[in-house]
C-alpha cells in the first residue's frame, strides 16, 4: 500500500489572527501537491503543523489511517522549510554524514550518491559557510532526500537555483513522485507549479481551495 496522508479540519491561531481555518486535504503516494498563495498567507505554518515542527490547535492528521498526534513528528519525511540549518565550518559531505548516522551506519557511496544526484561534488572540500545561495538549496534538497522517504515537504526548494539547477531540481522530483513519493510543494513560480504537480491548491484567508 502506497503513503496516504489525510488532513482533516486544521487550525492555527497567533493570538486572534487564524492562519490557518479549517484546512482539509487528502494526499497520496506518487502525486505531487501545489501550495500557492502570498507571502504570509500560511503556507509555511501549514507544512511546519504537519511535519510537526509546530502544534495545530485543532484538527487531525492521519497518515495511512493511523493519527498523529499535535507536535508529534511526521513519520518517513524529508522536509525543506525556510532557510536550513548547516554546520558552516564542515564540507557539504559532513554535513549529511552527521545527520545520516544518527539512524544509519556511516556509508560514504550513499552520501556520494545523494550529493551526485543534486548536482554537487561528494568530493568538494569546500566549507558550507563559503556555498553560494544555489549550492546551499541543493545541500537542503541533498538532506531531504538522503533517507529515502516517503514523504517530501518542500516550502520554495529552487531557492537560489540557476536555470540548470532549477531544470535538474525539476526532474528529480517528478522521478522521485514516478517511484510513488508523495511530495507538496509550495513555490511563487507559477512554472513550476504548472510543470510539477498533479493538483494545486491556494491558501487564501487562512482557507485552503483547489485551483486546478
Amino acid at each position: 500500500m502506497g503513503i496516504e496522508i489525510e488532513i482533516d479540519h486544521l487550525e492555527k491561531k497567533f493570538g486572534d489572527h487564524a492562519v490557518l481555518q479549517g484546512i482539509s486535504l487528502s494526499c497520496k503516494g506518487g502525486r505531487i501537491y501545489g501550495i500557492a498563495g502570498y507571502n504570509g498567507c500560511g503556507k509555511s505554518v501549514f507544512f511546519k503543523c504537519l511535519c510537526g515542527l509546530d502544534r495545530e490547535d485543532a484538527g487531525e492528521i492521519r497518515v495511512n489511517g493511523k493519527r498523529k498526534h499535535s507536535g508529534e513528528l511526521l513519520f518517513s519525511a524529508g522536509a525543506i522549510i525556510e532557510e536550513p540549518a548547516f554546520l558552516k565550518n564542515k564540507s557539504g559531505y559532513k554535513n549529511l554524514e552527521y545527520l545520516y548516522r544518527i539512524n544509519h551506519e556511516k556509508n560514504p557511496s550513499r552520501l556520494y550518491q545523494i550529493l551526485g544526484t543534486v548536482g554537487l561534488d561528494p568530493g568538494e572540500k569546500k566549507h558550507v559557510g563559503k556555498y553560494s545561495l544555489g549550492m546551499r538549496q541543493r545541500l537542503a534538497i541533498a538532506q531531504a532526500i538522503m533517507e529515502d522517504p516517503d514523504i517530501l515537504i518542500l516550502d520554495e526548494p529552487m531557492n537560489g537555483l540557476d536555470k540548470k539547477g532549477v531544470e535538474q531540481m525539476r526532474a528529480l522530483f517528478l522521478r522521485l513522485r514516478d517511484e510513488g513519493k508523495l511530495i507538496l510543494l509550495a513555490s511563487h513560480n507559477k512554472t513550476d507549479i504548472e510543470l510539477l504537480c498533479d493538483e494545486v491548491y491556494e491558501i487564501d484567508e487562512g482557507k485552503l481551495k483547489q485551483i486546478s
